[in-house]
């Protein structure tokens, strides 16, 4: 995921009254944020990082994020969507899968049940395509 560093901007970032600037730093409200590798990221900014409710379209891999963030990483309830693995709706934090959660993989497979630091882990359901339920505790994934 782009981020910015110190340094020359990686991004173009538009205001929500069409003002363009390279940076967005200070900057607190909705905004689209291009960065240079294609990503791009619409929504909520406070005092120059993604916070709140958005959207990240990653260029490279057609992947999209959209949901809560907190200081610039998937924070909250949200929905990712992986370009080959699946689909993931449920809690984050720190920028990984945590809390309760459901993964519907793109193999018809789906895991409903709980996460840690975004590996499966606590108590879940894991339903195989042709129905078989699978049901316990899962440690470390």
């Amino acid at each position: 995921m782009a981020d910015e560093e110190d340094g020359a901007p990686k991004y173009i970032f538009t205001t929500e009254n069409g003002e363009k600037k390279s940076t967005s730093r200070g900057y607190s409200g909705k905004a689209v944020a291009e960065y240079a590798n294609g990503d791009t990221y619409e929504g909520e900014f406070m005092d120059g990082t993604r916070e709140s409710r958005g959207i990240y379209r990653y260029a490279a891999s057609v992947e999209k994020y959209d949901g809560e963030w907190k200081a610039n990483r998937k924070h909250g309830i949200g929905r990712m969507t992986y370009a080959k693995a699946g689909e993931y709706n449920g809690f984050w934090e720190n920028g990984r899968r945590h809390g309760e959660g459901v993964f519907t993989y793109s193999n018809g497979d789906v895991y409903s049940g709980w996460w840690k630091f975004g590996e499966k882990e606590g108590t879940g359901c894991y339903t195989f395509k042709n129905g078989m339920k699978l049901y316990g505790d899962w440690t470390a994934g």
